[in-house]
Order: structure tokens, then sequence, then C-alpha cells
């Protein structure tokens, strides 16, 4: 992995691992949460109100992007970071979660995936080679391979299956990323290990992903059906078989217990949609592990900010009561304070994790 690439490993407390990951377009601190801007843009926030929440890197969805606006198009208007108006790291995810959630729409074989477009209904295919020139087109700093992710309580088989072609798919990239020059062209790849809620597959494909020396290593079909506990027994898995000097990304998680557990475990990256999603539905993190419903008539009367102590935009300036009314009346803003919150909230968990708070 070239320089410009690079984990630094600054301290560890049991397994939780206090990092730096460098990129060309700047470094961010682990562990990290990155939110999610789909469509290259997080629903409701400026950049700048990204950035004021703490967040150093965000994600965008590849697959999404691929279909409208077309990562063509994207490449001619100058790569994601200009598109977007983002001036920090840009991580991009293949597609491989919509493989899975969109399962009614498309045919998976050993040589990719057809579907079809859920904006007007197109046919398209993807192969690990087209997932990743699209990512090429985009530009991020970060780009992941193709993976076919199953339900978490999938049957064996199923798992096994998708585990097998998961490895194959990532050797393909591999190879054509190592073709184009590797993360010196100022592009990092990083395999996905599936496996299920099977130990036992999950260090395989842990392993086999290693002896490939991709650039960082993401574990993605968790938290997608299965339990807590089996979560955690196929993360313990795959974290034990992942080399201590490159990133771990835990791929699609963003409940604060989830990211202490994982953090806990080992992994240093986190995205997950959930806290645009809550604030766009009206939920806001609450102070000890508590979501706050701010359409509930018991905040009619409110005078307190959503956390004491918090000092994102929304606790600084308005109370419980405002933000009940502004959901009530479906004003766009209470989204956007709400989504701003809980990022926030998660940045501040991130911070409190890295200083052992």
């Amino acid at each position: 992995m070239t320089a410009v690439f690079r984990f630094e490993l600054l301290a560890t407390r049991g397994k939780l691992r206090r990092g730096r990951y460098h990129t060309p377009h700047g470094t961010f601190e682990t562990p990290c949460f990155a939110p999610v801007g789909t469509y290259a843009t997080l629903k409701g926030l400026t950049p700048e109100q990204v950035r004021a929440t703490g967040a150093e890197l965000v994600l965008a969805n590849s697959y999404h992007l691929h279909v409208r606006p077309g990562a063509e198009r994207v490449e001619r208007l100058g790569g994601l970071l200009r598109f977007m108006g983002w001036d920090g790291p840009i991580l991009t995810d293949s597609g491989g979660y919509q493989v899975f959630s969109l399962g009614s729409r498309l045919r998976i074989d050993d040589d990719g995936v057809d579907f079809r477009s859920v904006i007007d209904g197109s046919a398209h295919r993807i192969t690990p080679e087209s997932v990743l020139e699209f990512q090429r087109q985009l530009g991020p700093d970060i780009a992941m391979v193709l993976d076919h992710c199953p339900p978490g309580d999938g049957d064996a088989e199923l798992q096994r299956q998708a585990h097998e072609r998961t490895l194959a798919w990532a050797r393909r990239a591999r190879d054509l990323h190592d073709r184009w020059g590797g993360s010196s062209r100022g592009q990092a790849v990083f395999g996905i290990c599936q496996g299920g809620i099977h130990p036992e597959l999950r260090a395989a494909s842990a392993r086999a992903l290693v002896a490939m020396d991709f650039d960082g290593y993401a574990i993605g079909g968790l938290s997608v059906g299965e339990t807590k506990a089996q979560m955690a027994v196929a993360l313990d898995a795959c974290v034990a078989e992942l080399p201590a000097d490159r990133l771990r990304y835990m791929m699609g998680v963003g409940m604060p217990e989830d990211l202490i557990a994982a953090s806990q475990a080992g992994v240093d990256l986190f995205d997950c949609v959930v806290p645009t999603r809550h604030g766009r539905n009206h939920s806001a993190f609450g102070p000890e592990g508590t979501t706050l419903k701010l359409r509930n008539q018991q905040y009619a009367d409110d005078p307190r900010p959503l956390v004491e102590g918090c000092a994102c935009y929304a606790c600084r300036n308005f109370t419980r009561a405002y933000l009940r009314h502004l959901s009530v009346c479906n004003e766009m803003l209470a989204g956007t304070l709400l989504s701003i919150h809980n990022i926030h909230f998660l940045q501040d968990l991130m911070r409190r994790l890295r200083d052992g708070d």
C-alpha cells in the first residue's frame, strides 16, 4: 500500500484501537463514524453543516450514482469531491448491499448481477470489474469490491455460496486494481468479508482476503437480521484474522450500542444511514441510550435541549419544545436539526471512545 494511504495505529486499550488513516484528501481519526450521503449528499444538510458535526469522512453509493446521474457524468464534472462540494476523504460502497435489498429485481450469477433500476426500470449489469470502473470514474479515496450480501439469518448453503462468490469477485477486483497500478493511482480498494453468522466461514473469508493483500478490510453482511450475540461471534471471528496494520471497517452499523461494542472488539470504521434517517423521521439520540420521539406530546412544553451538555448546533440553540413544534408541523428544518444532532452525537461518541472517556 502506497504511503499516501496509511493506517497509523496510535494506541490500544484491550482490543479497542486508537488510530489515524491517511488519504490524498486528508486524514480521519479512528474509531470513525462516516455519515452516508447515498446520492452524493447527506439529505437536508450542506457539506459545511456536516463538517461542523465533526465528521471527517463521508460515504456515497456507487450503485445509486451509476443509475443516476451516471458515473461518467460525475467524472466529466470533476469527480465526487468537486461534484458534491466535500473537501475531505470519501468512501464509496460497491452496491453489494443493494444486491441483497433489491432481491426481487435482480439475478445473480458467478460473473455478476443483472438488475433493473428502481428509478425507471431500465436493465443494468454489474460485475466486479465494472463496479471498480464506476468507482474509478467517481474518484473517491476508498473504493469497495463487489460482494454478495445474503440475509444474516440465511441458511448455511446460501451463506457458503455467497462466501465463495464474494472471494472470487474479490480476486478479480484485486487483479484489476493491480493492473491499474494499485493504490499508487490515488485510490485504495478494500475487500469485504462475508460468511453470515458462521464463524468458520467468517474466519476463512478474512484469511483469504488478507492473502490477497487489500488496502483495508471490511466486514459486511452484519446487522441484517441476526441477533446481537450472533453478530458478536461473527465479528470476533473476522477481526481475529485481520492484520493490525490495516483499517477494519464494519459496514452499515450506526446504533450507539453497536458502535461501542464493535469498537471494543477492534473495529476502526463504521457507516450507516441511521442518524439522518432517524432525523427525517423526527427521532433523536438521547441521553443514556434513549431515543427521543419528538412528535410525542411529552415534549410540547419541554424547555431542555435534546441532550444536556451536547455542543451541536441544535442543542445549543433550540429546545425540545421547539423541535417538537417543527416535527408536528412537518417543517423541513426539523429533519435538518435532528440530523445535525444525531450525526454530532455519534461523532462525539467516537471521540470519547478514542480518548477513553
